[in-house]
């Protein structure tokens, strides 16, 4: 390890707002510059506007601009890259970057750690074959094994057959400095169009693709409305987020007449400021590993209600920090959140629960912590 850093590359399929891709931008922000040094590999694209998160100017970000289907075609030109490279550490996030750990041991790249974060849409609980197979193909090229939560852990565990020694349980950690729950004379976010407490506000973050599945929650608002619920003249709706779900979430609430509930500004800077302006918040996924969104809104004591997939129900403490709903089911979502409407509207509003489980348990300093003594292993 020259000049007695270590040089980190983290290869992943795309580089931008994502709940995996923060916690990537946490770690290079918060790790010792002295120690170590970084290069992200995005396998598709990288969007730049948010790479302005990562407060080194000393990080390089190399796009591939992968085609769809088997990477094999490729690993000539990830072998040069490598050896080019030199890096201590190959840290891979997901299946489509695990599939070059064979390359990167024939680069001589010393330690090798692959993190799953989650599934995608394509297998959102984890059951394909076909990735099971492949899984189990690249396990040996693989030094360490991450998983950011307990599902993932037993996935990785009694599915691929990793073992114990080789399996480490990292869940993702919230900066509590920058998520905290609301103060006096808290400052508007610019653009956010609501008044408190003229407005009680729904809100979720996130990308806006089916995984998320955002337009669950834009259907349960609808039926929400609809039902005239008392307190229903003042629900308003938040979605944050870019993605190519955008346009079929703005068309369920255009067709109800109801737009002028609904603000969606797109992916952007500012979420704590925007999450202590929220009433309640909703995550509606299909497939989670640890959600980085979930702990922020606890980090701000709010209110949540979100979907029992993956790790939500082993953040909220199996239903202690929020209520959980099935999965797909926007009826049962409706009902959670005007469940959450009438607690407020008596009063009982906040999530003390939520805050001090993510204090304890999920600071973004024992996260950094755990990584750090896994990439100095090599």
């Amino acid at each position: 390890m020259p000049g007695g850093t270590t040089h980190v590359v983290h290869m992943m399929y795309r580089f931008a707002a994502g709940g995996l891709e923060n916690v990537l931008v946490q770690l290079i922000n918060t790790l010792p510059q002295d120690g170590f040094r970084h290069t992200i590999i995005a396998l598709t694209l990288a969007d730049r506007e948010f790479a302005r998160r990562i407060e080194r100017d000393d990080v390089s970000i190399i796009e591939l601009d992968k085609p769809p289907g088997q990477p094999f075609r490729m690993y000539p030109r990830v072998f040069r890259l490598l050896r080019q490279l030199r890096p201590d550490v190959l840290h891979t996030c997901n299946l489509a970057a695990l599939e070059f750990m064979p390359v990167a041991a024939l680069a001589g790249v010393p330690w090798r750690v692959h993190a799953e974060h989650g599934w995608d849409i394509h297998d959102p609980e984890g059951r394909n074959r076909r990735f099971r197979i492949l899984r189990r193909l690249y396990r040996p090229f693989v030094s360490r094994f991450i998983a950011v939560s307990a599902q993932l852990q037993t996935y990785l565990r009694d599915g691929i057959g990793v073992p114990e020694q080789r399996l480490h349980l990292i869940p993702n950690g919230v900066d509590t400095r920058l998520f905290h729950p609301p103060g006096p004379g808290e400052p508007v976010p610019e653009g956010f169009p609501f008044r408190r407490p003229e407005h009680w506000v729904v809100g979720t973050v996130g990308r806006l693709e089916p995984i998320k599945n955002q337009i669950l929650l834009a259907q349960a608002f609808v039926r929400l409305v609809r039902a005239e619920p008392p307190g229903c003249e003042s629900l308003r709706l938040a979605i944050i987020g870019g993605g190519p779900q955008a346009e079929a979430i703005a068309g369920c609430l255009r067709e109800a007449g109801m737009s002028d509930r609904l603000w969606m500004p797109g992916a952007r800077g500012g979420v704590a400021s925007i999450m202590r302006h929220l009433d309640c918040f909703v995550l509606p996924s299909i497939s989670e590993g640890t959600s980085c969104t979930l702990q922020e809104a606890m980090a701000t004591a709010l209110p949540i209600v979100a979907t029992d997939v993956g790790g939500n129900s082993m953040l909220l403490e199996h239903g202690k920090c929020g209520t959980l709903v099935p999965a797909m089911d926007a009826e049962k979502l409706a009902e959670a959140i005007l469940q959450v409407l009438v607690r407020s509207q008596a009063g009982a509003g906040g999530n003390a629960e939520g805050l001090a489980v993510v204090r304890g348990k999920y600071a973004l300093s024992a996260m950094v912590a755990a990584y750090r003594r896994l990439f100095s292993q090599g």
